[in-house]
């Protein structure tokens, strides 16, 4: 006689329902969800932002000597640190006239650093510079630059900090000067105006 065969029977076997099964409750509002998705992407947007009167294609033709630079606080310590006069240097970076402008913000935010950083107020508490007051709560520099780009687009920014240059260059027609090298770059002023 031969062995007896050790199959189990089709009613014995315990089934069990995967995690992605779609009787699931879980997973039936997640199809719900990509169908809403799914509608979303299919409807017309009527909403399209404001676009600056000053942008003409990619230029910004409020951009007009003399300058108005926004300085941000990174600036002044990398211009510290490579002992570059701040007018000076920005003159000869884009040969014209330049104002530098300091929010009240970075100023507190110089304040805030301490005394390593105390050469670098000094330089922004120079009465050359022209001061901005800023008339929202919070101390947070880089908003207050972003926010204030965004509703006027005569200023040039003046920053090495990397976050600030990724959300600077969402905005359209915006120029960012940095400390590289010991002297000052300047990233996307138009040809026009470079001369």
């Amino acid at each position: 006689m031969g062995a007896a065969k050790k199959t189990r029977k089709f009613g014995a076997v315990k089934r069990m329902i995967g995690q992605n099964d779609a009787r699931l409750k879980k997973n039936q509002s997640k199809g719900e969800e990509d169908g809403k998705k799914a509608e979303k992407g299919t409807e017309v947007v009527r909403d399209v932002p404001q676009v600056s009167s000053a942008l003409f294609f990619q230029y910004n033709t409020a951009l007009v000597p003399p300058y108005q630079i926004l300085v941000d606080t990174n600036f002044l310590s990398h211009t510290v640190q490579k002992k570059l006069p701040l007018l000076e240097t920005l003159m000869d970076t884009l040969y014209a006239n330049c104002k530098p402008t300091i929010t009240s913000c970075v100023m507190a935010e110089l304040e805030k650093l301490g005394p390593k950083y105390r050469i670098a107020l000094r330089i922004a508490r120079d009465e050359r510079w022209e001061r901005l007051k800023c008339d929202h709560k919070g101390v947070y520099a880089d908003d207050c630059l972003v926010d204030r780009i965004q509703k006027h687009k005569i200023y040039i920014v003046a920053t090495n900090d990397r976050d600030l240059k990724r959300r600077i260059r969402k905005v359209p027609g915006v120029p960012i000067i940095s400390v590289a090298r010991g002297k000052y770059v300047v990233e996307r002023l138009p040809t026009a105006i470079e001369k």
